[in-house]
């Protein structure tokens, strides 16, 4: 009995070698195993297996081989366990420093000339070209850059610091 359980226990380090030099882990390659042998256990209850240990042996790498290919077309499957949540949503301070850049973009907008600060958030919030906004206050494409250029400027030297 004893020589059967170190037969055993041989058979079972060839097919986890086996399967760890073909890149599985040693816990992957115990699963696989695990698979292979309930997987002859129900072949011999229909069919007598004349060599279980090449079944075994046959088994665990088709297993492996099978496991690979679903992981190339599928992507790696992950557990639940090894997946680290993290928040990525602001933290109270960040969103509190983001409010007052907004109050202080809202002040120094206010500050624009009204023709300015139409032209400069159709452009950058409305996301007009120069020629339509040209169009639609009849000037000239070249005032409306200029105009966008002078709020660019305004907003900056008004904003800085935060």
């Amino acid at each position: 009995m004893a020589s059967r359980i170190e037969d055993l226990q041989a058979l079972i380090r060839r097919i986890t070698a086996a399967l760890v030099r073909r890149g599985r882990s040693v816990q992957d390659a115990e699963d696989l195993l695990q698979e292979a042998w309930l997987r002859l256990e129900c072949y011999k209850r229909r069919d007598v297996v004349e060599r279980p240990e090449a079944f075994l042996m046959r088994t665990a790498l088709n297993l492996s081989i099978d496991g690979h290919r679903t992981s190339q077309s599928r992507g790696e499957q992950v557990m639940l366990e090894n997946v680290v949540l993290l928040d990525a949503a602001p933290s109270a301070e960040q969103q509190l420093l983001a409010r007052e850049r907004l109050a202080r973009l809202s002040t120094c907008l206010a500050r624009l000339t009204p023709k300015t600060r139409t032209i400069f958030l159709a452009h950058r919030i409305d996301g007009k070209t120069y020629q339509q906004i040209a169009l639609e206050h009849q000037l000239a494409i070249s005032t409306v850059e200029q105009h966008v250029a002078k709020a660019m400027l305004q907003l900056t030297a008004w904003m800085e610091g935060w």
